[in-house]
């Protein structure tokens, strides 16, 4: 039989946060409790093996990821294929003078690996070790990852800052 109230645990202590990562990384909050959704229904089907990981919101975590990435690939792909129709997306209001709007539209601009990067290590305070072990790629890429992405970030906020003078 399964744990529920260890799963309600979990779903209650992680939900939010998981959804929070993925709603950086996507810049939909919506798709993103929808993919945090579907990581803890597969969490529940398997609950039984992952009840008894050391950190079964790792493994959750890591499937939303892996679910938010391909949902991005298939995004590329139709976007792709959808020649001549254009949208002009216009930034809406923010409490912040248009700085979050900024920060979210230079964050959108990093490729995968690094947007994943500094959302995992600045926004969640994951060390770059458990980063490395989610992505599946070795330290020193997730290190590349965050300096390129720092590097990239200075500038298109440099060049947001010149704008707003």
């Amino acid at each position: 039989m399964r744990d529920a109230e260890g799963f309600a645990e979990c779903y209650a202590l992680q939900f939010r946060q998981i959804a929070a990562q993925l709603s950086v990384y996507l810049g939909d909050l919506d798709e993103a409790r929808d993919l945090t959704q579907e990581a803890f229904v597969r969490a529940w089907q398997r609950w039984d093996r992952i009840s008894r990981y050391e950190e079964p919101a790792a493994w959750i975590r890591r499937v939303a990821w892996n679910l938010a990435t391909s949902r991005l690939r298939r995004l590329r792909v139709a976007l792709r294929h959808q020649r001549g129709a254009r949208l002009e997306l216009v930034p809406g209001p923010d409490e912040h003078g248009g700085h979050g709007v900024a920060i979210r539209d230079a964050l959108a601009g990093l490729p995968d690996g690094q947007r994943r990067a500094v959302v995992l290590h600045y926004l969640v305070g994951l060390p770059v070790a458990e980063i490395a072990e989610l992505c599946r790629v070795r330290e020193g890429t997730v290190r590349n990852w965050l300096y390129r992405a720092r590097q990239s970030l200075a500038a298109t906020l440099d060049d947001f800052r010149e704008a707003r003078r």
